[in-house]
């Protein structure tokens, strides 16, 4: 693979190229991810730079629905548009249904959008573990703004916020318990938050939901990135396309109030930082499958089932182990 000439073909907005880029970052193969490697590095230099917007929320909330809407207003405004969609995995098969797409008809055929679904492949916090490097191929590609929707699992779907401007938090009316607005986690870190659903019946209900959000967010403690009156929570209908704009613009005003303020860039580096730390992370723990280490965890496995060790003990036999391994490196 010409890595340089894939660099350029991204950059000159070829899908093909970006297809192709992504299915390389997210493989696991130890000669794709050196080429991987190459090739962000080469799109880096490139420079450019999109409004990232991250989209959680229960399952039921209308995610798809709302960033299809959504994408459709901001295409309408001369923008380019790239989604990258998760899916969850399976923890049985490890497959992925990955019918985002399909969701988002009407977008997937527009000309200045781009829709990539992409499997958790069991990643917890509601992103993929390439997340990061395929929106940084997105940005290089020329999009104006990259929208991740995440899973859609729960208050602990945070990573999306490490990788994203914006993090929006998207709820269904009526959900039952109001006390989720005053719960730490996901309410903590949501730049704005969206009660989509408020047409027909559940208008009202929708009304009364962004009220109580309202009054919830103002008992969280101000964050120094925020300007004055955000977070907000705002009523939208995404069946309807209503408020859409409304939402668009209060995104809008939060980046260049953070822009104008240091903040932004500030956020960039240290979301940089963090999945730097990630990377070594990850490196740490693939270390374990050496086939001295792997067996050193089957027997560990095996000791603990069987109850001749405790979890702790079979754990500190594993990492001496891979201690005296890297003694013997240095030796």
């Amino acid at each position: 693979m010409d890595i340089d000439e894939i660099a350029k073909k991204i950059a000159n907005g070829n899908r093909r190229a970006l297809a192709r880029a992504i299915t390389l970052v997210e493989s696991a193969r130890p000669d794709h991810r050196e080429q991987s490697a190459l090739l962000l590095e080469a799109a880096s230099g490139i420079g450019r730079q999109a409004i990232r917007i991250g989209l959680s929320g229960t399952p039921g909330a209308g995610k798809s629905t709302f960033i299809e809407s959504f994408g459709m207003m901001l295409v309408k405004n001369g923008l380019k548009v790239a989604v990258i969609a998760v899916d969850p995995s399976s923890t049985r098969s490890g497959g992925s249904i990955l019918g985002d797409k399909t969701r988002m008809e009407r977008l997937s055929r527009e000309t200045n959008a781009f829709i990539r679904p992409s499997p958790s492949q069991s990643y917890l916090g509601g992103v993929t573990r390439r997340s990061w490097e395929v929106v940084a191929l997105c940005e290089t590609a020329g999009f104006d703004i990259v929208l991740v929707e995440t899973v859609g699992v729960g208050q602990s779907e945070t990573l999306a916020a490490e990788m994203t401007d914006i993090f929006a938090l998207l709820l269904a009316p009526a959900g039952g318990d109001e006390l989720q607005g005053v719960k730490r986690g996901i309410m903590e870190i949501a730049d704005i938050i969206l009660v989509n659903k408020a047409d027909g019946d559940l208008k009202s209900a929708a009304k009364r939901t962004c009220a109580d959000y309202s009054g919830a967010l103002r008992l969280l403690r101000k964050r120094p990135q925020d300007p004055e009156n955000h977070p907000k929570a705002i009523a939208v209908s995404a069946l309807f396309e209503e408020s859409l704009d409304t939402a668009w613009n209060e995104m809008r005003s939060i980046i260049d109030w953070r822009k104008s303020e240091g903040h932004f860039e500030l956020r960039r580096k240290r979301q940089a930082q963090f999945w730097f730390e990630e990377e070594v992370r990850s490196s740490l723990l693939k270390m374990l499958q050496t086939p001295e280490l792997r067996s050193a965890m089957d027997n560990g496995a095996r000791s603990v089932a069987n109850g001749t060790d405790t979890p702790i003990a079979a754990a500190q036999k594993v990492l001496e182990l891979l201690n005296s391994d890297k003694r013997k490196v240095r030796s």
